[in-house]
């Protein structure tokens, strides 16, 4: 069923939808190709699918980049143009509390030649096949010029089912100096994704249709202030620095806190906003920061990505999600993202 395009007015509950594009001046996006063809994408969903999903089910949490060290600063982020929207599209509403039905988890196998997984969410374009996370949840971070391998985005993922279907990701868009330096303020990557395919009894498998269409799709927002109210949801895992495991990384989890510029003393990076959550970092990578979020209709709009997470207080437990700052050269990289079509591999 196509789903209808939702505009959330900031602050002012639900108003008519707004669709803003990308500023021309913003620094040139990058396409890399996942799984180009149709053959390489159905052997890709074949991995994953195969001996009831054995190889989703013994993933693990992806554990690179997962610590910074930094602290919060009170001075303004600094926009690099005016602010802009994208409208989100409602999802069906999940039986699940309040949780929107657009989160999941990206699959790919890592450096080490194992499954792992990071957050994904799916995010409205115009075709309905784009997901957002973490640039280092696309790229091999360990070994230069590579994407990591297989790559899928299983929205709703619970002990190896795929409620909604699993998407092969096509290519991923990311900005040139990540791509080339791996520069960490623009740590995020739009991943173009196949319709969704599920196992059937044949071994062959059935097409679900577009992954906006099935889900929902989550707005897009840049240029913002930092705001005293963010939702963050993702699939924590890891423990804490005193040991302590809050989470087990099987089921979605959200929190919810201000936002606030950061400085970090062992990352590269020096345009990267922070936001209260405890969430630990493995599994986080990749979680969603949802602005304006709607807990009725389980929308709002994308305006960060967590890319690691800090302990800012030194009591040994993580307080902090980190994310680049959602400019307008973000904004190129989603405009040049979305308007890209895929199609089925089954």
């Amino acid at each position: 069923m196509r789903r209808a395009l939702i505009g959330l007015g900031i602050g002012l509950g639900l108003l008519g939808s707004t669709v803003v594009s990308a500023p021309a001046q913003a620094a040139s996006p990058v396409t890399v190709p996942l799984a180009s063809t149709v053959s390489t994408a159905q052997q890709v969903a074949a991995f994953w699918l195969a001996n009831g999903a054995a190889n989703l089910k013994n993933a693990t949490p992806y554990a690179v980049q997962t610590v910074v060290h930094g602290e919060r600063l009170s001075t303004a982020v600094v926009p690099d143009g005016k602010p802009g929207y994208v409208g989100p599209v409602q999802g069906p509403l999940s039986p699940k509390g309040k949780l929107p039905t657009t989160s999941g988890k990206v699959f790919f196998v890592g450096a080490d030649g194992q499954p792992h997984w990071c957050t994904g969410t799916a995010i409205q374009s115009n075709y309905r096949n784009l997901v957002a996370t973490a640039g280092h949840c696309v790229y091999d971070t360990q070994r230069a010029g590579a994407t990591l391998d297989k790559w899928v985005f299983v929205p709703g993922y619970s002990e190896g089912t795929t409620p909604w279907g699993l998407y092969v990701g096509k290519q991923a868009v990311a900005h040139y100096d990540f791509d080339v330096y791996t520069d960490y303020n623009r740590d995020f990557a739009f991943v173009n994704v196949y319709n969704g395919v599920v196992s059937s009894s044949s071994d062959m498998p059935t097409n679900t249709g577009r992954l906006v269409d099935n889900v929902g799709g989550q707005g897009f927002a840049y240029n913002q202030p930092t705001t005293p109210s963010v939702d963050v949801f993702g699939y924590p895992a890891g423990p804490n620095p005193d040991g302590t495991r809050p989470y087990t990384g099987h089921t979605l989890e959200s929190s919810t806190g201000p936002t606030f510029t950061m400085k970090l003393s062992d990352l590269p990076a020096d345009q990267l906003i922070g936001v209260d959550s405890r969430f630990t970092g493995e599994g986080a990578l990749g979680a969603s920061w949802l602005y304006n979020y709607s807990r009725d209709i389980r929308a709002g709009y994308l305006n960060g990505i967590t890319i690691s997470v800090s302990d800012t207080d030194g009591d040994n437990r993580y307080d902090t999600g980190v994310s680049p700052y959602f400019d307008g050269e973000v904004a190129a990289v989603y405009s040049t993202a979305a308007q890209f079509a895929t199609g089925p591999i089954a």
